[in-house]
């Protein structure tokens, strides 16, 4: 039996504990339990000993960034300055001196510390820089024969980094001896060497680009080079859906006409360069942001009587005879909303995607202009002029890092001589009134163009290079070209390198010299290869099995059609012969069923050889067995004359 106390006081607190709320008794047991608060404190210790373990993680974080910057410029000294110092090197202090000029004339970090100077600021010629710096080699290599190893390993380090951070302020150095070490003065000469250097090393070769290809500004042969770069670097290109050699122009480019986006087939694109009407939104879509714009624009008065030529079947230009007529009576024929008539005015403002539509006075023509010019600066930072073609391909090069080999090319898609013609003053005034947002656009990029060469390469070295672009042209038109140059299509001898032909133009083609090797056979090759065929090549390449599918489905189209047109042509034959053997009479009989066989055989070959070249052409054989009908009938009394008088031969001959 406990004591009644004992017994009291287990009761209170057994009431106690029933009584207090949940939390109090959580935290009493917590507490007030020997184990309970070990663990609770070894929990506290723990989140510090985290906390503090994080802090210094960030404070490494931090120290290591600018270890690491540090690193960086140490890794841009001279491999002399990190190896360590022998004895042999500080007993010869010729050694020393030697090392102390690599120092100073090794051109350091060419991305970040290196600047351009004026030639203002370089008023010394070079050989009194040559004296300068001869007199300060001298002088440095004097005052540091009498320089300590350490000291001295400590001089190059600090002239290392006073090289590298220009504008910090720098203490002398002061040796044992109190002669104080000034760094040799750096002369402009070299900082212009070194900024041409780093402009070298800095400027790589653009593989992201598009080309808006513009209509009739020579833009098929900027085509064939960045075919021909991109064919050659296993580049892939936005190449239009099916096969197409225009990306749906003329409407407005969407991500989804290149093959290989909707499939997902292709991951990346690096040129796009085919005939489309620009969309900003959608392009960037489809390219990379590092993706390099630029187009060409031409002369609208030239580009209009080119377009007039090429384009003569368009409902704009069918119903006049010629350019000038068709300006006098004030683009009566034209309208804005029939198809294909927007290759009659401003066409380049179409084909960069903005309205062609014209102005309807010189304030609405001011403020038009502005948007047009002001649109095609955001988007392209590079505008080629047709008018100068080898200044633009220099210029395309310094833009697009790339070698003169790259840019070196033959005009593709050039017409004859004889299907050009000059216009008159008046014509030209009338033409750029009728084009007046092309003539302003055109104007302004001229400038643009001039400015952009004078800022970057000078007149002197732009020449210079034009110069040695011609003749690299020249000398591959020697070693490629049979006739030396361009030749009329009939002309051409190979048929898969024979230009399009489109409306009354005259496209050149080019022929190979024969006894070429492979190499340069191949070469010369693709310069010469129009723009369908080396599309249709590049689609075969970037999409083998699409192309064999295309190539099947193509040749059982054309299987079906040779059959179908043989079918009908005979059907026709068949009746034309009914109804003949029906309207002559019987003693003529038989010189018509030889006449119908002999046409059964002159049709049959012509069927065979339709089949051979798949372009059989059922109006032209009709048309051909009328004639003979024709001719037949007409000689219809001769026939039945010398039948009558040689009755017996021709008897004896069918037999």
């Amino acid at each position: 039996m406990l004591p009644p106390q004992r017994i009291s006081c287990r009761e209170r607190r057994a009431f106690h504990w029933r009584t207090a709320s949940p939390w109090t008794t959580c935290v009493r047991v917590t507490c007030f339990s020997r184990l309970r608060f070990m663990w609770f404190a070894l929990m506290v210790l723990t989140v510090l000993c985290v906390a503090l373990q994080m802090l210094g993680v960030v404070r490494q974080a931090r120290s290591s960034k600018v270890l690491k910057l540090v690193s960086k410029q140490l890794i841009r000294m001279p491999a002399e300055i990190h190896r360590p110092m022998k004895r042999k090197d500080w007993e010869n202090l010729e050694n020393l001196s030697a090392l102390s000029t690599a120092i100073v004339e090794e051109p350091v970090d060419q991305h970040s510390f290196i600047q351009r100077r004026d030639e203002s600021e370089n008023p010394h010629s070079e050989e009194e820089r040559e004296q300068v710096l001869e007199v300060a080699r001298k002088k440095f290599t004097s005052t540091t024969k009498t320089v300590p190893p350490m000291e001295a390993n400590k001089l190059f380090l600090d002239q290392k980094v006073a090289k590298l951070f220009p504008h910090q302020p720098q203490k002398p150095v002061i040796t044992k001896n109190n002669h104080e070490i000034q760094k040799p003065p750096q002369s402009d000469d070299n900082t212009d060497k070194y900024t041409v250097k780093s402009q070298a090393v800095t400027c790589q070769p653009k593989n992201h680009i598009v080309f808006l290809k513009t209509h009739k500004t020579a833009s098929s042969t900027i085509l064939n080079i960045l075919y021909r770069y991109g064919d050659s670097h296993n580049m892939t290109f936005a190449l239009p859906l099916n096969m197409h050699s225009q990306l749906f122009y003329p409407a407005f480019f969407a991500a989804h006409f290149v093959e290989g986006v909707r499939t997902q087939s292709v991951k990346e694109f690096h040129i796009l360069c085919n005939h489309m009407r620009f969309s900003s939104q959608e392009v960037r879509k489809l390219m990379p942001k590092d993706t390099f714009y630029f187009s060409i624009l031409r002369n609208p008065v030239a580009m209009m009587e080119s377009l007039f030529v090429y384009y003569k079947a368009i409902p704009a230009f069918r119903a006049v005879k010629s350019l000038e007529e068709f300006l006098i009576q004030g683009g009566r024929s034209y309208n804005a909303s029939v198809p294909n008539n927007h290759y009659a005015r401003n066409i380049l403002t179409f084909d960069f995607g903005l309205d062609n539509t014209a102005p309807e006075n010189d304030t609405e023509l001011d403020r038009r202009s502005a948007e047009v010019i002001a649109a095609v600066e955001r988007d392209f930072p590079l505008i080629l002029i047709s008018e100068y073609f080898d200044e633009s391909l220099v210029l395309l090069k310094h833009a697009l890092c790339w070698s003169l080999d790259d840019v070196s090319s033959f005009r593709l898609n050039s017409r004859s001589e004889r299907s050009r013609r000059p216009l008159s003053a008046e014509t030209t005034e009338q033409v750029k009134q009728w084009n007046s947002l092309d003539w302003r656009l055109y104007q302004h990029f001229n400038v643009t163009f001039w400015k952009r060469i004078d800022s970057t390469l000078g007149q002197t070295k732009l020449q210079q290079e034009v110069e040695l672009l011609r003749a690299k042209r020249m000398k591959l038109e020697q070693m490629c070209l049979q006739e030396g140059g361009a030749v009329d299509p009939a002309q051409v001898q190979d048929s898969s390198l024979k230009p399009f032909q489109y409306g009354a133009a005259v496209i050149q083609g080019y022929n190979l010299r024969l006894g070429l090797n492979n190499d340069t056979r191949q070469l010369c090759q693709r310069l010469i290869t129009p723009e369908l065929q080396y599309t249709s090549a590049l689609y075969t390449k970037q999409f083998p099995q699409l192309a064999a599918a295309r190539a099947a489905a193509a040749k059982r189209i054309a299987a079906s059609r040779n059959i179908a047109t043989h079918r009908a042509v005979k059907r026709n034959i068949e009746t034309n012969a009914h109804i003949a053997v029906t309207n002559n009479t019987s003693h003529n009989n038989t010189n018509i069923t030889i006449a119908d066989k002999h046409s059964l055989n002159i049709l049959a070959n012509s069927v065979v050889h339709s089949e051979r070249q798949n372009n059989f052409d059922v109006h032209s054989v009709t048309k051909q067995y009328k004639n003979k009908e024709i001719k037949r009938n007409s000689d219809k009394h001769i026939t039945q004359k010398h039948f009558i008088n040689s009755k017996v031969p021709q008897e004896s001959a069918l037999l």
